[in-house]
């Protein structure tokens, strides 16, 4: 089960991990956002929501919010056959990151969703686009849901050596969003850890070399003596 990032979709998450799981033999569950002040909690009764009723769940993850909350949860779930983390954007209390998210979400209050995607639009076209895809279907709860984001731990260092299943990052060296620095540092946390990394510009033509990359660490994390 892979959890979108905040303003994100289950539908980039799809196109992203769908093609590389399904060559690997799972099946990939993904839920929707619950757009809105609760978008958080949300997400981690999904995650408790997928293990109740897929018994059989062997790996979770998610992207940048998504994947905070799912090292979080597989912290008390080791029998995971491992995690995979995509552009983690802090660690333990929000920062500076975080108060670009919720920067963003005053900008959707003053200029509405359509203007708030003309002002960032110039920056990556390919992100660019998967925000025009995703935020209209949260509706007037944008602002709230990337506010909701921005106040949200990410898991501390102690959380992440304390998760001893397997774990594939990924991050690109280029993102002032999802700082390079950050996955860096939740390589050097977690027992079992690769991280691999990418340029913005490798996901241009297909998301899935994020999914393909984040299992190839995953994969070589197995191989990896526990520290």
């Amino acid at each position: 089960m892979i959890l979108p990032g905040a303003g994100s979709s289950a539908g980039f998450v799809a196109r992203a991990f769908g093609p590389a799981l399904r060559a690997a033999g799972y099946a990939l569950v993904t839920p929707p956002p619950e757009p809105g002040p609760g978008v958080v909690e949300a997400a981690l009764r999904a995650l408790d929501e997928a293990a109740a009723t897929y018994p059989g769940v062997r790996l979770v993850g998610g992207v940048s919010l998504g994947a905070h909350l799912a090292a979080r949860w597989a912290v008390g779930h080791p029998d995971l056959d491992g995690v995979l983390l995509a552009l983690p954007a802090w660690t333990g209390a929000p920062g500076v990151v975080a108060a670009a998210t919720a920067a963003s979400a005053g900008t959707i209050d003053r200029l509405g969703t359509d203007g708030a995607l003309a002002a960032a639009g110039a920056a990556v076209p390919w992100v660019a686009a998967e925000l025009a895809a995703a935020w209209p279907a949260y509706g007037d709860r944008l602002a709230a849901s990337l506010r909701a984001a921005a106040a949200a731990p990410g898991p501390t260092v102690a959380e992440l050596a304390s998760l001893r299943v397997p774990a594939g990052l990924v991050a690109f060296a280029d993102d002032p969003l999802h700082p390079h620095a950050v996955a860096r540092e939740w390589a050097a946390a977690l027992p079992r850890a690769a991280l691999r990394t990418l340029h913005l510009a490798d996901a241009a033509p297909d998301p899935a070399i994020l999914g393909a990359t984040a299992l190839a660490a995953l994969t070589e994390a197995r191989t990896t003596p526990a520290r």
